[in-house]
C-alpha cells in the first residue's frame, strides 16, 4: 500500500514525500482509513510506529474540507510532557501550514501570556500538555466548547503521571458530540475504563504484541557492581567511539552527577530532567540532536516521547523499577526500522528488576562480558582488588583484603545509630512535569462509574 491509495488530498501528499516517507507504517495504514471514515479510535502501538502521523494526516484532512472561525480551537491533542507536545506540534504543523491551517502547543514552565496572545490570534488545532490546559481554560483565555476532534496520545503515561483527575475536568469542559481518538503504549485497566467514557463504538487496532521490543532493536545486558558503572560506561563510549548516546538514570541529582564525570573525561554531555527550564531542555535537545552534545543523561519523565532520528545507543545506567518503562526507554532507538543497541547495566541490587523485565518480554536478554569491568569477567592485573568479584578476591593479596576490611568495617563504626538519624519531611517537592503534575486523587470517571454516567460521557 501507498499513501496514494489512503484517500489523502494532493498538497498532504507531497508533504508526506518531502518527509521521505514512501509506504505508511502498518499503524497508519489501518488508522488513517479508520479515521477518515468517521470511528472513534482506541489504538495500541509501540513508540517510534509512526502512530503520530496516523492521526495527524487524517485529522487535518478532514478539517480541510470545511473552514472553521479560528477564534477557537477545532480539534484538541494532548500529550503528558512538554517534550511530547513539542514533537507533536511539529508533526502537525507541518501538514497544517500546506493546507493554510494554524497549530499551536501550550505547556507549562514556560510564561503564559505569550500563549495566551497566541490564542487570541486563532487557530484550528490545539496541542497541549494536561495542567497548563486547565491553566488558559480556567482563566477564561481558552474556549474548549467548539471542539470537534478530541486526541490522547500516549494515554497511558497522562494516567502513570496522575493526570486522571485533569482528564476528568478537560472531558467536561468539551462537547459531549466529539471525534475521540486514544493512543496508548499499554492496556491497563485504566485505559479500558478511560475508553468506555470516552469512545463511542471504537475501532479497536493493535499492530504489535503488548509489552514487546521492536525487532530492529538489539539488546544487552552487562552485569557490572554498581561503583563501576561509570567507568564501565566511559569505556564503552570512548573504546566503542559512540558518537550519540541517550543514557537514562533514575534521579535528577545521579543525572548531574553522571554529566559531571563524563564531561571530566572529555565527554560532551547533559542532563535533561524537569529541574531544568524549558528554554534549557529545548536548547539541550536541539544541540543533542544536531550532535554538538554527544551523550544526553535523563530521567524517564523528560525523555518521555524524545523522537531522535537514528539515535545508535540507549543505555539503561539504572534500571527502571516499572518493567514497562524499560519498553518505552528502549524504543528511542530502533526506530522506523533503522537498527539500534540498548545497553542494560545492571548490579547485583537490580537483578530483580532485570528478572521482571524479561518476564514481561518473555525472553531472557543477552548477557555480554567486558573484560576488566563486568562482573565475572577477567579482572585485569593491574587491579588489586575489585570487591565481589569471586575471581578477583581469590587473586588478591591477603593483606590487600585485610586492609579492605577493616577500612569498611571502621566506616560502619563511624555511622550514627540508626534511632539518632531522623528525616526531614518530604514537603514542596517538585515533580518532573515542573510543577504541571498535581497530586492522584479519586479521578472524575472513577467515582462516577458507579452512579452513571459522568458529564463527559458520549
Amino acid at each position: 500500500m501507498s499513501f496514494d491509495e489512503l484517500g489523502l488530498r494532493v498538497e498532504l501528499l507531497k508533504a508526506v514525500k518531502s518527509k521521505g516517507y514512501t509506504t505508511p507504517t502498518p499503524i497508519q495504514a489501518r488508522v488513517i482509513p479508520a479515521i477518515l471514515g468517521g470511528r472513534d479510535i482506541l489504538a495500541r502501538a509501540q513508540t517510534g510506529t509512526g502512530k503520530t502521523d496516523a492521526f495527524a494526516l487524517p485529522l487535518v484532512e478532514i478539517m480541510s474540507w470545511q473552514d472553521g472561525n479560528r477564534r477557537h480551537p477545532r480539534a484538541l491533542v494532548l500529550a503528558p510532557t512538554r517534550e511530547l507536545a513539542l514533537q507533536v506540534g511539529d508533526s502537525i504543523k507541518a501538514y497544517a501550514r500546506k493546507v493554510s491551517m494554524r497549530c499551536t502547543v501550550v505547556y507549562g514552565g514556560v510564561t503564559v501570556k505569550p500563549q495566551i496572545d497566541r490564542l487570541r490570534r486563532g487557530i484550528d488545532i490545539l496541542v497541549a500538555t494536561p495542567g497548563r490546559l486547565l491553566d488558559l481554560a480556567n482563566h477564561k483565555g481558552l474556549d474548549l466548547s467548539r471542539i470537534e476532534f478530541l486526541v490522547f496520545d500516549e494515554a497511558d503515561r497522562m494516567l502513570d503521571l496522575g493526570f486522571s483527575e485533569e482528564i476528568s475536568e478537560i472531558l467536561d469542559l468539551v462537547p459531549i458530540e466529539r471525534r475521540t481518538m486514544l493512543f496508548s503504549a499499554t492496556y491497563t485497566q485504566e485505559i479500558r475504563d478511560l475508553a468506555k467514557i470516552m469512545l463511542k463504538e471504537p475501532e479497536y487496532i493493535e499492530v504489535t504484541p503488548s509489552n514487546t521490543a521492536a525487532e530492529s532493536i538489539v539488546q544487552k545486558v552487562h552485569l557490572v557492581s554498581r561503583p563501576d558503572k561509570r567507568a564501565l560506561l566511559i569505556h564503552l563510549i570512548t573504546q566503542g567511539r559512540w558518537a550519540q548516546i541517550l543514557v537514562f538514570v533514575r534521579t535528577k541529582h545521579g543525572a548531574n552527577k553522571l554529566v559531571e564525570k563524563l564531561v571530566e573525561k572529555g565527554i560532551s554531555a547533559a542532563a535533561l530532567h524537569g529541574n531544568k527550564s524549558q528554554s534549557v531542555r529545548t536548547r539541550t535537545l536541539k544541540e543533542f540532536k544536531n550532535g554538538e552534545i554527544r551523550t544526553l543523561v535523563a530521567t524517564d519523565v523528560a525523555a518521555r516521547g524524545l523522537d531522535i532520528s537514528n539515535l545508535p545507543y540507549v543505555v539503561n545506567y539504572d534500571m527502571p523499577g516499572v518493567p514497562e518503562d524499560y519498553v518505552h526507554r528502549i524504543g528511542r532507538t530502533g526506530r522506523a526500522g533503522v537498527s539500534g543497541i540498548a545497553i542494560s547495566l545492571v548490579s547485583p541490587e537490580e537483578k530483580a528488576h532485570l528478572k521482571a523485565i524479561e518476564k514481561l518480554l518473555k525472553q531472557k536478554i543477552p548477557k555480554e562480558e567486558v573484560s576488566g569491568y563486568t562482573m565475572g569477567g577477567i579482572v585485569p592485573d593491574f587491579v588489586l582488588l575489585r570487591p565481589n568479584n569471586p575471581v578477583s578476591e581469590k587473586k588478591a593479596d591477603k593483606g590487600i583484603k585485610e586492609l579492605v576490611e577493616k577500612r569498611k568495617t571502621k566506616k560502619q563504626q563511624t555511622k550514627p545509630p540508626a534511632e539518632k538519624m531522623t528525616l526531614k519531611p518530604r514537603t514542596g517537592r517538585k515533580t518532573e512535569k515542573a510543577g504541571e503534575k498535581k497530586p492522584r486523587a479519586r479521578t472524575h470517571f472513577q467515582q462516577s462509574s458507579k452512579k452513571g454516567s459522568p458529564k463527559g460521557k458520549r
